[in-house]
């Protein structure tokens, strides 16, 4: 090889190397400014939420549980002024007729201008699910209630006997119904189940209540001698009393409601969710609960139990709503949807004063009245905690239902836009 040839392939390779350094140079300035941009496109990709100081960010999650959860909140407030100042007694029946018919109505007067007829009355035709839930709603919760009163019963010196009593009666009590329905709609169930189910667990209330407690009473346990016999005479009087009140404050403003859903769609949509006049439902419950509370303060029905007794009824009530709403929420997944296991979480564990105490009266007309206060403590307990906890779980609830509500709106907007699509020429 001549010494120009060799010359002129290292010029050749020094070109070619130069040439590759400087692409990979290019390459390398071109990596870092892609870096750079991914770097600063994180940094705006982080809400401004976790940018803020932890202070900052910790008011608005105060905020968010404040503005959230304002009903448990406001239900805290009416127990303690419950506590400490009460209706007079003379005027307690007064209270508790305008309470209970006038809250009751407005809470399904708004349920049956929201829920839409079809799905009402699909929902009433599945047997299925009622037997499902009732069987749970009395059977379940009242064989639950009576193991666990059978365990304290050992030592007779534990529990007052009229406690005890009284745990088997709230295990035996229907489901309740306006807070049902109230918060399932609150955590995106399916509100027009919990309607039909609360419904026909007050309908069966008044007959399956009182056997089921005949039924775990007649053991001839020592606690049971507290216990008078239950007239056929006062219990025909409470038949009429109760569907009387289901009749007037449940089935007629539902139907109200419905007309006037399907008669004037357009202003009633409107004033219900423009005007946010749904939110009456919550303040309705609210003075539900109330007046439950207040009449357990003014008969001095807690004062009369001694302090430690109180304390195992509270720890009960919680064990018993976790246990119950644990059962019945896995049962529900093996064969039922999202929504259906929200209406059915709700409706299993919950119990009713509502019903519970005009039962109470007339089973237990023969005791003294602090014995019948003392029978109602742990439904009247239990009722504060379950609405607690039921309102606590909407915000699980509605996490859990999230995914599917979304996938179900993409779908919905994809079937529009291929119907738009077919429609235009």
């Amino acid at each position: 090889m001549s010494v120009s040839a060799a010359s002129s392939v290292r010029d050749s390779d020094a070109t070619s190397t130069t040439a590759i350094t400087r692409i990979e140079s290019g390459s390398a300035a071109a990596d870092a400014e892609s870096c750079s941009t991914k770097a600063a496109d994180r940094r705006e990709d982080v809400p401004a939420t976790q940018q803020q100081p932890w202070w900052r960010r910790l008011f608005a999650s105060m905020r968010f549980f404040i503005s959230d959860q304002w009903f448990l909140i406001a239900l805290g407030c009416l127990i303690l002024i419950a506590s400490q100042v009460q209706v007079p007694l003379s005027q307690q029946s007064k209270k508790e007729l305008v309470v209970t018919y006038l809250c009751v109505a407005i809470i399904f007067l708004i349920t049956g201008c929201t829920l839409p007829t079809k799905v009402l009355l699909q929902n009433y035709k599945r047997w299925k699910v009622h037997l499902f839930v009732q069987a749970q709603s009395f059977i379940l919760t009242s064989a639950i209630a009576f193991a666990v009163v059978s365990l304290c019963a050992i030592n007779p010196g534990f529990m007052d006997e009229a406690l005890l009593v009284g745990i088997i009666f709230t295990g035996c009590v229907p489901t309740t119904i306006a807070s049902n329905v109230v918060m399932t709609a609150q955590a995106h169930g399916d509100q027009a189940l919990t309607v039909v189910e609360s419904t026909l667990g007050n309908a069966l209330g008044p007959f399956l209540t009182p056997l089921l407690v005949l039924m775990y009473t007649s053991t001839g346990a020592w606690y049971t001698k507290v216990l008078p016999d239950t007239g056929a005479s006062d219990l025909g009087e409470l038949y009429r009393r109760v569907f009387m009140q289901l009749g007037l404050s449940l089935f007629l403003p539902l139907v109200v409601g419905q007309i006037l859903q399907n008669v004037f769609p357009g202003p009633t949509k409107l004033i219900l969710v423009k005007w946010q006049l749904k939110r009456l439902s919550s303040f309705a419950l609210l003075l539900i609960i109330w007046q439950t509370y207040d009449e357990a303060f003014a008969t001095g029905a807690f004062s009369s139990v001694k302090s430690d007794n109180i304390v195992f009824i509270i720890f009960i009530s919680i064990a018993f709503y976790a246990v119950w709403t644990i059962i019945c929420v896995t049962l529900s997944l093996l064969w039922l949807g999202k929504k259906d296991t929200i209406a059915v979480a709700y409706c299993v564990p919950a119990k009713t004063p509502a019903m519970g105490v005009p039962l109470a009266n007339v089973m237990f007309a023969e005791l003294s009245a602090i014995n019948v206060s003392k029978i109602q403590i742990p439904m009247v307990i239990f009722q504060g905690f379950q609405i607690a906890a039921g309102s606590l779980l909407t915000i699980a609830f509605r996490r859990w239902i999230r995914p599917e509500e979304e996938r179900g709106k993409r779908e919905e907007n994809s079937r529009d836009e291929f119907t738009t699509a077919n429609e235009e020429p």
